[in-house]
């Protein structure tokens, strides 16, 4: 059984879309998480602005992965948002931290999430390296969970 006394580490993870666990990615950045500040004063204020709450921002989930023939779904994904489906093509979806044995432990879970830039990998035929493609995922809301 794993030391639960320290941290997690950060190399096992997996993608769940729509409930079906996807692994396979070489890195994971999760989206950031913040609210915007709007500053109010009236004339009648001490010379300090007050601070009010704007709207809630999300970054984006930036997943970078090595070309399989498994990896054309993801492409696909993205083909939606192309072609304008955009309704369709949003998802729930989690990022879930894996512990030593492979059980999962924390996870993200994104709402209405869909893909809104896809990078293909650089090519070199003296390189050696593996091909990577990246997918940058946006969503309307980030929830942490156990």
């Amino acid at each position: 059984m794993p030391d639960r006394h320290g941290p997690y580490r950060d190399c096992r993870f997996l993608l769940e879309v729509e409930e079906v666990a996807k692994a396979g990615f070489s890195r994971c950045r999760l989206p950031t998480s913040g609210s915007a500040v709007i500053e109010y004063r009236e004339g009648t204020d001490p010379p300090t602005a007050r601070k009010l709450g704007g709207l809630n921002e999300y970054g984006t989930l930036m997943l970078r992965y090595g070309i399989t023939n498994d990896s054309i779904g993801l492409f696909e994904w993205r083909t939606l948002v192309e072609q304008g489906k955009l309704d369709t093509a949003r998802r729930s979806i989690a990022v879930v931290l894996l512990d030593e044995e492979g059980n999962a432990g924390p996870r993200w879970e994104l709402k209405n999430a869909w893909p809104a830039r896809y990078h293909g990998p650089k090519l070199d035929a003296l390189g050696e390296e593996v091909a990577i493609e990246r997918l940058d995922i946006v969503t309307e809301g980030v929830e942490r969970t156990a």
